[in-house]
């Protein structure tokens, strides 16, 4: 009998995997551990793989992913779980992705984040921004935070998503959900909207454009602790991608708001395990001190890395401290970590030193 795709997505979480890909010409696939793994031993047909895409949207969204040739929408799968979905056309097909999302946001502890995380949670106003390519748990993290400032805090908090993944209840705080095309039309609409809903907590899934990242910064200058998400391999990439999506004319502005808003910058990637099956995070932090503030302010970027290598004192570390606290505790390989750092000559002649340092004791 031929299975569908609630199929697909039930075999995915059978086999642990975090994504579903249904792509024409290549056998649905999952990716389980960071790796494509696929669930048939034919090939999809464009007809096959469009029915089957078509079949579990509403008309709404079959209108709207012809019309705008990409949907974003969420899916709940009885026994099974909530998936984010995006569908799409390639080279005239339709295709799509679907993200397992948790019925559960995780605790902060349970991800592998640093004390400085929580201490994020803690801020009255200020802007959090939580990077890192896709797939790298960006927005579990989000999430996660989302849950510690309901549980801890007495706040109005408010998200807006596109989709809406982690669904909450109101704890000590209280929340309001606002998912993009069903209850507001866009990130800038929804961020200014929120300034009005006495919010104090304003949490965005993603800072996509020119105009989400000005109301953005907006907010978190009047007395808003906003948490978002960019798409930025690290702490220092965040701020260079920022200031890049804004026309010449206005980047000094956007560069003295980003000083004085900014309060930290969370990077994060997922490596392979190299003591169990699964994956593990390396990190970087960057807690925004009087140095890196005077940086930003005077537009001296290349100078900040240096200064999270002195900050252990604020909260800070690097990716390469990370990836060798993670190999020297053998959750990493050596190969894997060389392969992620930024100076791997360094850090290899640290992780000696370590084992050196070891055979000593």
């Amino acid at each position: 009998m031929a299975r569908d795709i609630l199929d697909y997505l039930a075999a995915t979480r059978e086999n642990g995997g975090s994504d579903l890909h249904l792509t024409v010409g290549a056998p649905p696939a999952a990716r389980i551990d960071g790796k494509l793994v696929p669930l048939e031993e034919y090939d999809m047909e464009p007809q096959h793989c469009r029915d089957l895409i078509m079949a579990i949207l509403t008309d709404t969204q079959r209108a709207k992913l012809e019309k705008d040739w990409e949907l974003d929408f969420a899916l709940n799968v009885d026994g099974v779980g909530r998936f984010r979905g995006n569908a799409h056309i390639a080279r005239g097909n339709v295709e799509a992705a679907f993200r397992y999302v948790p019925s559960e946001a995780p605790e902060l502890e349970s991800l592998g984040h640093s004390p400085t995380i929580a201490e994020f949670c803690k801020a009255t106003q200020g802007l959090v921004l939580l990077t890192g390519v896709t797939g790298t748990g960006k927005s579990t993290t989000l999430a996660a935070m989302t849950r510690r400032i309901l549980e801890t805090r007495s706040n109005m908090v408010v998200t807006v998503e596109d989709p809406i993944e982690f669904t909450f209840e109101h704890k000590y705080g209280l929340i309001k959900q606002r998912q993009i095309g069903h209850d507001t039309h866009s990130f800038p609409a929804a961020l200014k909207a929120a300034l009005r809903q006495d919010v104090d907590v304003i949490v965005v899934s993603e800072m996509r454009d020119q105009e989400s990242i000005a109301a953005a910064l907006t907010a978190a200058e009047t007395g808003h602790l906003v948490i978002s998400t960019l798409h930025t391999r690290s702490c220092v990439g965040a701020l260079d991608r920022i200031v890049d999506v804004f026309p010449a004319q206005q980047q000094a502005q956007i560069i003295t708001q980003l000083a004085g808003a900014l309060i930290g910058v969370v990077s994060q990637r997922l490596l392979p395990r190299a003591d169990a099956a699964g994956r593990v995070m390396a990190s970087e932090v960057m807690v925004v001190n009087d140095g890196i503030r005077a940086a930003i302010r005077d537009h001296r970027f290349e100078q900040v890395y240096s200064l999270m290598q002195v900050g252990a004192s604020s909260g800070m570390h690097t990716f390469d401290e990370s990836l060798l606290h993670l190999a020297t505790s053998g959750y990493l390989s050596l190969d894997e970590a060389l392969l992620n750092a930024r100076h791997p000559d360094t850090l290899q002649a640290d992780f000696k030193n370590h084992l050196r340092a070891q055979a000593a004791k």
